[in-house]
């Protein structure tokens, strides 16, 4: 289950396909091979039962094929009963980067019932020669799309000469 919110997380927050003319941002699918596996290292882990949470710290990189997730910290929240996960909470200046795809952030938190994931603190979306900044980006796994706030600046490279 762990696998599958990592897995979710990264590959809607990646790729952008569009150009911004404002705050809303489209986002195309990007190939995965959601059965390779998830390899989480991190200089320590803790497991909380009570509490229904688990707490990788200290250099925390979770990789699945190329893509990569990393953070100081990452906070894994279990629902009541502790069944399923709730959310993610990755924090300390998170980076996702697949291939020449990347977005960085301050904080990333992965909210799985609504299906969300909210990037925020000087957020950055890379895509070859091509940037979008922002305070906070709000991304819709289902539909595909994102919604960036706090002063969106759009940098396009057109290719040429």
């Amino acid at each position: 289950m762990i696998r599958n919110a990592l897995i979710a997380a990264a590959v809607a927050v990646i790729p952008l396909c569009a150009v911004a003319q404002g705050a809303q941002v489209a986002f195309g699918s990007m190939q995965q091979d959601t059965d390779a596996p998830v390899e989480v290292t991190a200089d320590s882990l803790s497991v909380d039962q009570g509490n229904g949470r688990a707490i990788y710290a200290g250099n925390v990189i979770i990789a699945q094929g190329d893509m990569r997730l990393a953070a100081p910290r990452v906070v894994v929240i279990y629902t009541e009963g502790g069944g399923r996960i709730d959310r993610l909470e990755a924090t300390g200046g998170v980076t996702l980067v697949s291939g020449e795809e990347a977005a960085e952030a301050a904080r990333a938190d992965y909210d799985i019932e609504r299906g969300t994931v909210t990037m925020s603190g000087n957020v950055l979306l890379t895509q070859g020669g091509n940037a979008l900044t922002a305070e906070s980006m709000i991304v819709n796994l289902d539909d595909g799309t994102a919604q960036m706030s706090g002063r969106v600046r759009t940098v396009l490279t057109q290719g040429g000469n």
